[in-house]
Parts: C-alpha cells; structure tokens; sequence
C-alpha cells in the first residue's frame, strides 16, 4: 500500500496546494491578458491547447514508467492522422463508406469510424515498437539518454515511411465547407475546433478515471513509484508497460486527428512540429506530472495564439518556450513539479 501511496504521489495523482497555485496562477495570467487580446485568439488557444494536452498527457505518462522522453510521440501524431487517412480513402472509399458534411461539421462520419481504427493501429505498433527495440535496451541497461537517442531514430523511420507511402504533399479529409459560429466580442469558432475540444474533454476524463479509478491505473503508480517493489509485490510490471505504450501511443494518434481536422490538412512534418509545444507543455507543468501537462498545455496552447496578434506565427514556440523558461527560473521543476 505504501508503494500505491509514493507512486500516486510520483505521478501527480494527489491534488496538493501547488496544483491549486498553478490552476489560480493560469487562470490569472489568462484574466491579465483579456483586456488586451482578442478573445477569438484566446478560444483557438484554448483549442489548441486541449489537442496539445493529449499529446502531452500521453507523453509525461511515458516518462513516469519508463524514465525517458520518447521523442517519436510526435511522430505517433502524424500515424494516427495518416492511418485515418487510409481509412477513410483507402478502406472506407473501396466499399462505397463516403461522405463529408456531416450535420456543422466539414467532414464526414467516415472519419469517425476511421478514428477508433487509427488510434488502435498506433498502439500496435508502439507495442510492437516497444518489444523488438525499447525493451532490449532496457534489459540491456542502458541509460534515458541512450533510450531517448533510439526514440530519435524511430521517429526519423516513421516520417520516412509516410513520406515513402503518402508522399511529401498536403493532403486532408474529405471537407465539405460550412459557415462558422458568430459569437459575442467578435470570436469565431469553427464547429471543427469545437469537435476537437469536447473529444478532447472526453478523453482527458477518462484518462483520470482510469488512472484513478481502476485496479491497471493503481498498478502504473506503484510500477512508477518502484518497478522493481511492483514487481516483487505480484504486479505483472510488462502488462502496465504496454498499458502506458497502449494510452500514450492512443491519445497521440487522437490528437493527430483531431489537429488534422482543426488545421484542415495533414504535413508528413505535422507531428514533429508539434513535439515542440508537447515538451514545453511537460515541462512548463512538471515532468511526470498529469495535471501538469493538462495546465502546460493551455498555457502553451493560449500563449501562442495570443501572441500572434503582436508577432509573425513562425514566432509561436518561441514565445512558447520564453514562458516556460520564465516559469522555470521560479519553479524548476515546473508549475506542479513539486518542492
């Protein structure tokens, strides 16, 4: 029980006074900036923040039980985008499934039915991925360093396999246009934008209930805590190993799909771009830390889109890893690193 105890509290499970100071402290800093943005700048950051912090979720539960930053999670984005794609032209096409416009949104329910198949393909494979390179290094005892390198490599093979097999082009859903939502202080949101929040939501939910709420989510905290204690203690350690590929690699290829919708195309690059934010938004909340990356997420998600009223977009991570430096040099572990 003890090892359940230390690994809740290592994998930031446990709502403590820094977690409400970083909460009133976003929420500050967001009120600060009302007055002086637009607030259409502040409803995509939001957005974009929510697809950000699948990514990183996935990502900081990783490095909770594993101890190394997978630099491929990005590249399991643009997968998860890509398989959808097949999905839907390649598969669903084939048998007659077409259609785009479904009710205010642009796509279609091929897309939906792709969704669910895209994100079970990027976790067999980051399963897979798992059994034939990361487990040999890590009963060969190497070091995060060595580990994080591999994850390197793994992600320049996948972006050369969509490049090999979709090619170096835009592509993107079957799209029907469709008029946006007008709402007070001249914000307007796509119906897109709004799909993708409220998948989002969803999913980041029941991520907690799993973690929180189930016997497999008890069994990653402990494993986190002292995999070698969890082992001894009965736990079957490899099983909570593929239940993290399996979260991690899922919430990626979600949110690669739902980037793909809210950006309408899809960039053999597009998940290696957004790397950047997802390390930021881990490390601005702190490293290991769910709700931390939740938090960093909106900070980076809102502090990007705000900032492009005043600067060229290509600006976006920089201004993105200013604040997580600033917020660094007065937390170094992050908003809810801990002391």
């Amino acid at each position: 029980m003890e090892a359940i105890r230390d690994g809740v509290r290592r994998v930031g499970l446990v709502w403590t006074p820094w977690h409400t100071t970083g909460v009133i402290a976003a929420l500050a800093l967001a009120a600060g900036l009302l007055p002086f943005v637009k607030m259409g700048l502040m409803v995509n950051g939001v957005i974009l923040g929510s697809i950000i912090a699948l990514g990183a979720i996935g990502l900081t539960l990783i490095y909770g039980i594993l101890r190394f930053a997978n630099v491929a999670h990005g590249d399991y984005m643009t997968m998860g985008a890509y398989l959808a794609l097949f999905v839907v032209g390649g598969v669903l096409g084939r048998v007659g499934i077409e259609g785009s416009g479904l009710g205010p949104f642009t796509f279609g329910y091929p897309v939906l039915i792709a969704l669910p198949l895209a994100a079970a393909g990027v976790v067999a494979g980051a399963i897979a991925l798992d059994a034939a390179v990361y487990r040999r290094l890590r009963e060969r005892g190497v070091n995060a360093v060595v580990l994080a390198m591999a994850s390197l490599g793994v992600a320049i093979a996948l972006r050369g396999l969509v490049q090999i097999v979709w090619g170096g082009g835009t592509e993107q859903y079957p799209r029907e246009s469709r008029q946006v939502y007008h709402l007070p202080m001249d914000v307007r949101i796509h119906p897109d934008a709004l799909f993708a929040a409220a998948t989002a939501v969803v999913l980041v939910v029941g991520v907690y209930l799993m973690l929180t709420r189930t016997r497999m989510g008890k069994a990653m905290r402990a494993t986190a805590d002292n995999p070698d204690l969890a082992l001894v203690s009965g736990i079957d350690t490899q099983r909570v190993i593929w239940w993290t590929w399996a979260i991690g690699a899922a919430l990626a290829a979600v949110a690669g799909v739902l980037l793909a919708v809210f950006q309408a195309q899809l960039l053999p690059i597009m998940g290696w771009r957004f790397l950047i934010p997802l390390f930021a938004a881990v490390i601005l909340g702190g490293v290991g830390n769910p709700y931390g990356a939740l938090v960093g997420a909106m900070v980076i998600g809102v502090s990007s889109e705000v900032s492009t009223q005043w600067l060229n977009p290509s600006y976006k991570p920089a201004v993105a890893f200013a604040i997580m430096i600033a917020v660094l040099l007065v937390r170094p572990r992050g908003i809810f690193g801990g002391r």
